[in-house]
């Protein structure tokens, strides 16, 4: 079973965080890390697979790899 997951990203914050749900149901993340060469997306899958106990091998980045709006695919 494959589930997406819009994602709003905001590099460059104090911490990593799930700051909540938009109301289009997108969900907001801060990440400490800069959207320079992909940091951002690789702190993004990082953060989101240590929250939710998944292995990163299961979660990629399908839409949006250099934009703040992103879907994530789970495997």
């Amino acid at each position: 079973m494959t589930k997406k997951i819009t994602t709003k990203v905001i590099p460059r914050s104090s911490r990593n965080e799930i700051v909540g749900e938009l109301a289009d149901g997108t969900l907001k993340v801060k990440l400490t890390a800069a959207p320079i060469d992909g940091a951002a997306n690789e702190a993004l899958i990082t953060f989101l697979s240590k929250e939710w106990s998944i292995p990163r091998s299961s979660m990629s980045i399908i839409k949006g790899q250099r934009s703040k709006r992103k879907v994530i695919e789970i495997k």
